[in-house]
């Protein structure tokens, strides 16, 4: 049986990023270390920074010359600056990407556009843009879904940007609904190289596969949308988020599989389904 894995499957460049300065961070810090919520959204990685003293934070447990790790989906500016004033040390692994939509929100605001983030309501990245936009005082409201559309009706100045890992086919089907309503539209595409990447790998490998599995987080919204995709081009799609909840089934009379990950997925664990895999079919 051939087993393929994705060019573009697993860490991306923020996320590595991320990794690297919690581990740093770990190593040098005086204090207790934190990161604000799950440094990103893999439960097996977010164990081993754990036990490396990288803890999440839970409650008012911070003190005085604690470090807290701002994770890649970045917090609202009015929470970064709480925490400074409190003498906690901040390290700043907001990806790059994200600040960038922050930057977006911000400029289309401040030139009179009613915003609109095309993302997931309660997903920390657009919280925190949310924070951004607030900031300079803008209106605008999250597109989760068509039903959301209601809102930009009647507005006659629209500005769009995308969460980071927004399914891209999403982003063009809404843009091209307000397209339709408003006078002046203004998009600023920033939906992420990565994502793009991993979505465009999905869309070539799946259907050419007997079966497609994607590895991440289940509550990993990049991750999720790699499995919506492969599962409407192969109904033999399997979300899984550790080798252990393969099933021997799922291979029986398979001649090829395909293997991706979310971009929040480590390489060990990637491989460890990949091993499994083969066993599973030996």
């Amino acid at each position: 049986m051939e087993i393929i894995i994705a060019e573009h499957a697993g860490f991306c460049f923020g996320v590595k990023r991320a990794i690297r300065l919690a581990e740093e961070s770990a190593k040098e810090a005086e204090g207790n270390v934190y990161t604000e919520g799950p440094l990103i959204h893999n439960p097996q990685e977010v164990r081993r920074l754990e036990a490396l003293g990288v803890k999440v934070l839970n409650g008012n447990t911070l003190k005085g010359g604690d470090t807290i790790i701002i994770r890649s989906h970045g917090i609202p500016p009015k929470r970064e600056r709480e925490l400074l004033s409190k003498g906690i040390k901040i390290v700043d692994a907001t990806c790059p990407y994200v600040k960038a939509v922050h930057e977006a929100v911000q400029k289309l605001s401040k030139e009179g556009y009613f915003v609109v983030i095309v993302g997931e309501k309660n997903h920390p990245e657009v919280i925190g843009t949310l924070g951004y936009l607030e900031e300079v005082g803008g209106v605008g409201t999250v597109v989760e879904s068509k039903e959301d559309l209601k809102d930009v009706l009647g507005k006659e100045k629209v500005g769009v940007v995308a969460q980071t890992t927004q399914n891209e086919q999403f982003f063009k089907e809404v843009v091209g609904e307000i397209a339709l309503w408003c006078k002046e539209l203004k998009v600023i595409n920033t939906i992420c190289n990565a994502t793009s990447e991993r979505q465009e790998d999905v869309y070539k490998l799946a259907g050419n596969v007997d079966v497609m599995i994607i590895v991440g987080g289940k509550n990993s919204g990049n991750t999720r949308r790699l499995y919506e995709i492969s599962k409407a081009l192969n109904p033999k799609s399997y979300h899984v988020e550790t080798a252990e909840e393969l099933q021997k089934e799922w291979f029986e009379g398979v001649k090829r599989v395909g293997i991706t990950a979310g971009a929040s997925t480590p390489d060990w664990i990637i491989q460890e389904v990949y091993q499994r895999i083969k066993h599973l079919c030996s």
